[in-house]
């Protein structure tokens, strides 16, 4: 028999926009801090973990396994097993699946799972170049020979590489993330208008869930070493407007794409956990978990449309629970592009597609937007590659929660050519009428 898996509870960390140059905080400094906050908050189950899972695209040298340092930071234990996964984009998803089937499977009760990632302090690397001359350099047997191999030393050697966009670009298609959206947008006719109006709508809802209070019990500050508090994700732009995004130049497809700096998702530090513990785990402790884990599935799909991943691992899940789109009471499908979300809506609307490539009857139907990224994404927020996918898992329950909506997708596209998803339930919940956070705010 399958063990039931609930997620008691979870916070983060602001997510902070990288500014041009290391930020204030290394991706085990993110880990940490926002890991003792939730084990302040549940000292009663910090002693009953059992192992830690950590997602981390990005890695640095100082620390390989983010998730065994952050755990010793964190006074968990020398005998604290952890270990750190790395799919992409779907790292911290990666964490929680994890979680889920260990707990499933009756291997664990209690895990602590999360993601991190600093791309500020992603590294400059050496070029091809410099690294042949340093080579030639260390390799010269006399004096004479290392003077005549540093001679050669030009300029041009100095031009780094830099470390984010080698990682943010598929090797076996030779494409970067933004120019794969740039393939969407076309293949989907999606304009350059609607997709800063998508934009424009992400950062609005992120200002009205700060604005609001609706995030407070979800992102706990932190302080750097030098004492500075950072209280809240600071890449929300409230007074963007599609005019102000229409005079911004195309990035990855110069002179004629349509995928900016406005309509993508923003390079960003920040760190989520979550506390994921089985059924029998909850009734010991009697825990009030924020909602069940109730499926997820992985896909895969050409590295050139991967930001279609999220109809490829959804579609699935839906299948197997016999759930339509209109089934589900709220959406968190990760913004990694504006273009990306809205291909992924039409693509669910297409009969052709969802015959073809879903090997459906017909059109899967319609996500009603206001349903979809309630209190923004990516976009608004920023995307620090291996939290995302944690942070749209607790985000889903808890606005579940405060929405009093029974059932939740998170969801994401996941560079390489991949797709994750995750079905959710808000525990204890009661189906409510469909009411829209739309509604919701008019009665506020």
């Amino acid at each position: 028999m399958c063990m039931k898996v609930y997620v008691v509870d979870g916070n983060r960390t602001p997510f902070l926009k990288a500014r041009g140059k290391p930020g204030p905080f290394t991706a085990v400094d993110l880990a940490v801090q926002a890991g003792r906050v939730l084990m302040l908050r549940h000292p009663e189950i910090a002693g009953e973990i059992e192992e830690v899972i950590l997602g981390c695209g990005s890695p640095g040298a100082e620390a390989t396994n983010p998730a065994r340092v952050a755990a010793l930071r964190m006074g968990l234990g020398l005998d604290m097993p952890g270990w750190t996964v790395q799919r992409n984009c779907g790292s911290g998803m990666q964490s929680v699946d994890s979680a889920y089937r260990y707990i499933r499977a009756g291997d664990y009760d209690c895990l602590l799972v999360g993601g991190t990632e600093s791309l500020s302090h992603a590294p400059l690397l050496l070029n091809d170049e410099a690294v042949d001359w340093f080579a030639d350099v260390n390799m010269a047997k006399s004096l004479l020979g290392r003077v005549e191999a540093m001679s050669k030393f030009r300029f041009s050697m100095m031009e780094p590489v830099i470390g984010v966009e080698k990682g943010l670009t598929d090797t076996v298609v030779d494409l970067g993330m933004g120019q794969t959206a740039e393939i969407l947008r076309y293949e989907w006719d999606i304009t350059r208008k609607e997709a800063d109006a998508y934009a424009v709508e992400s950062h609005k809802r992120l200002a009205r869930a700060q604005e609001e209070g609706w995030l407070d019990n979800e992102v706990d500050p932190v302080f750097s070493e030098e004492g500075e508090l950072f209280e809240k994700d600071d890449g929300v732009r409230p007074n963007s407007t599609v005019e102000k995004l229409s005079t911004l130049k195309p990035v990855f497809e110069r002179p004629y794409g349509h995928v900016t700096a406005g309509n993508s998702s923003q390079v960003t530090d920040g760190a989520c956990w979550m506390i994921v513990a089985s059924e029998r785990f909850i009734e010991k402790h009697g825990l009030e978990p924020l909602g069940e884990i109730k499926d997820s599935q992985w896909a895969a799909l050409s590295p050139a449309r991967m930001g279609l991943g999220p109809v490829h691992s959804v579609t699935p899940i839906l299948t197997r629970n016999k759930l339509g789109l209109s089934d589900i009471d709220l959406w968190e499908l990760n913004e990694a592009f504006a273009h990306q979300v809205l291909a992924c809506l039409k693509a669910w609307e297409s009969d052709k597609f969802c015959k073809q490539e879903l090997g459906l009857d017909g059109a899967m139907g319609s996500i009603d937007r206001e349903r979809l990224n309630v209190d923004g994404g990516a976009i608004s927020l920023g995307h620090p590659v291996g939290t995302s996918g944690a942070r749209i898992v607790l985000h889903a329950l808890n606005a579940m929660k405060r929405l009093g909506h029974k059932t939740g997708v998170a969801t994401e596209c996941i560079g390489g050519g991949q797709g994750g998803g995750m079905l959710l339930e808000a525990a204890n919940a009661v189906p409510t009428p469909k009411a829209t956070q739309t509604e919701e705010t008019e009665a506020a």
